[in-house]
This record gives structure tokens, sequence and C-alpha cells, in this order.
């Protein structure tokens, strides 16, 4: 797969993602949105990019690799996420509930799509 095209569909998984967020804050809902929701956000969606472009670019050097190079990324995410909760956590004093639900949503459809990416190249790779 072309970097390029896969940047493009995550910016609007980015985008599509954000709208819930936006709506519930636009409509009365703000209070299931922790303090820094977005921050969470930017620093997940940016996490998610970088795993992204790091698959895709380990694939693009070396096809053998490839599946190595997601399951280290993702790893390194789960690693820098567990750092971002702890210090995020001593940092504010937020809701546990509504963070871990906010935390969830965005966390886990990255994660979501970052499968899609794995199974969409690993299918491109099967055809050949």
């Amino acid at each position: 797969m072309k970097i390029i095209p896969s940047i493009f569909a995550y910016l609007v998984f980015v985008v599509l993602l954000a709208i819930m967020p936006i709506a519930a804050q636009h409509n009365g809902y703000a209070d299931w949105l922790v303090a820094n929701f977005w921050l969470i956000f930017f620093f997940l969606s940016g996490l998610t990019f970088l795993v992204l472009i790091s698959i895709l670019i380990v694939q693009q050097k070396n096809e053998d690799y490839y599946v190595q190079g997601f399951l280290a990324a993702t790893t390194v995410k789960i690693l820098a996420c567990l750092v971002f909760i702890v210090v995020f956590l001593m940092k504010n004093k937020v809701n546990k509930y509504v963070f871990l639900a906010d935390f969830f949503y965005i966390y886990l459809l990255n994660m979501v799509f970052e499968v899609y990416v794995l199974l969409r190249n690993l299918r491109h790779k099967n055809l050949r």
C-alpha cells in the first residue's frame, strides 16, 4: 500500500472520530468529556499516525519485517499510553469513569483502524 492514500484515509478517520465529541460539546453533554479531552485525542491520534507511518515504511523497506514492525510499534504505543495515563491523572483531577470512557473511545477506535490497515496490507500481499 502506498503511504499517501493511507495518510489520507487516516485523516478522514480522525475527522470522523472527532465528530461525536464535538457534537457532545455543542449539544450540552460536555460533562461526558474530561477537561483536557482534546489533549488525549490529539496525543493518541498522533501516536496512531506515527505507528501507521512506521509500519508502512517498514513494509516498503522489507516486507519480511512488516508484522514484527507492527507488533513493535503497537507495543511502543501501549507503553506510551500507559505513561501518558499516569502523567495525565497525576496532573489532572478527573472523574475516573468519564476518563476511562473517553480514553477507550479514542484508543480502541484507533486500534481498530490500525488492525484494518494491517489486514488490508496483508490481503494485498496474499493476492500477489
